[in-house]
């Protein structure tokens, strides 16, 4: 399945979800805020780390100290009741971020999360940007409680917009989900997203 977004989602808002054909609407009021669509092809799967190298790059989590989006429930310093990734840079593996991540459930809609705010850190710097799209396959099975590994890569760049890859592997290296993203920089920093 594939999501872009065209506008920012209201928090704590009813949303209207209408098919139209194999494209799916979302609009809060008069604003298309998303389109939901067929992913087509598969996202390729960005090769694991294993989970040393994992906890090795969360401890390079430039988010703890600069952060956009501080909130964030992914990735946010400031977020006591989010997922506390911490995507920090692997040794030898240039625009590539990794860390551990331990589900509390295996509930698979918290993938989307998980594999989304990684491909924010693949440039190792905490540059204002928002996801655009995002394409997820969930070919494995979340394990509750059990350390898994979130890693992912930038695979280009053009413009303001970045392409990444994004997978969750078990810590035995089996692929649980992966993805593939667009981030787009915000235009003059945060100066006009607030």
């Amino acid at each position: 399945m594939a999501v872009t977004l065209l506008a920012a989602p209201p928090l704590e808002t009813p949303m209207e979800v209408k098919g139209v054909g194999k494209r799916v609407s979302v609009r809060a009021g008069d604003t298309l805020v998303a389109t939901v669509s067929s992913a087509g092809r598969a996202p390729w799967a960005v090769p694991p780390v294993d989970l040393t190298t994992a906890r090795i790059a969360a401890r390079r989590f430039p988010g703890r100290t600069e952060h956009p989006f501080p909130t964030c429930f992914a990735c946010g310093p400031r977020r006591t009741d989010g997922l506390h990734l911490t995507p920090g840079s692997v040794p030898g593996r240039p625009h590539t971020v990794a860390c551990p991540w331990t589900p509390r459930t295996d509930d698979p809609d918290m993938l989307w999360c998980v594999l989304d705010c990684p491909g924010g850190w693949v440039d190792g710097r905490p540059a204002p940007q928002v996801l655009s799209r995002l394409s997820v396959v969930v070919p494995g099975r979340i394990e509750p409680d059990t350390p898994h590994v979130v890693v992912a890569e930038r695979l280009g760049a053009h413009g303001r917009t970045v392409s990444v890859g994004s997978s969750v592997h078990t810590a035995s290296g089996h692929l649980v989900a992966t993805a593939a993203a667009v981030w787009t920089a915000v235009p003059d920093g945060l100066r006009h997203s607030h």
